[in-house]
């Protein structure tokens, strides 16, 4: 994989990789910048959602599992002290659908976790992590109703 930023003014980049898409990066107006992109460390931290993500949603699609609304939320604490790294990561998946199976949803997180998601497995080894679910009953019409909360936990190796 090739990435690459291109320096446009200011504090202002856009960065593009091997699929040619395009994302602004910036740094807000304390540190200089015009608050117009994304912070890299955001960008980290989507990364790490979006490939969770992308993996659970394919495993529960691939358990049958009647999906109809699914967010991943990453909350990161930063070390108060430059380089302000993570110091820990809570990841929570909400997923509504009907009939939800808890086991399939364990599962395709932990699947996500010790197999298929690899910023997730590079960040974890610097990063503690919390993965927390929630599992939601579809009641039509956006409705839903809170049925199961969980946590992962994966089995120390």
């Amino acid at each position: 994989m090739d990435a690459k930023v291109i320096w446009q003014q200011g504090l202002h980049f856009s960065g593009t990789a091997d699929t040619g898409f395009e994302v602004p990066i910036g740094a807000d107006e304390q540190a200089g910048g015009a608050n117009d992109g994304f912070r890299p460390l955001e960008l980290m931290a989507i990364s790490l959602a979006g490939c969770t993500a992308l993996d659970v949603i394919s495993i529960l699609k691939k358990k049958q599992q009647v999906v109809t609304s699914f967010e991943v939320r990453v909350q990161a604490d930063q070390a108060q002290e430059f380089p302000n790294v993570f110091t820990r990561a809570l990841i929570t998946y909400l997923i509504t659908g009907y009939s939800l199976d808890e086991t399939a949803v364990r599962r395709s997180i932990e699947l996500s976790a010790t197999k298929y998601c690899p910023a997730q497995a590079m960040l974890s080894q610097v990063v503690p992590m919390e993965l927390h679910y929630e599992i939601y009953e579809g009641e039509g019409a956006d409705r839903r109703t809170l049925v199961k909360t969980g946590i992962y936990i994966p089995q120390a190796v």
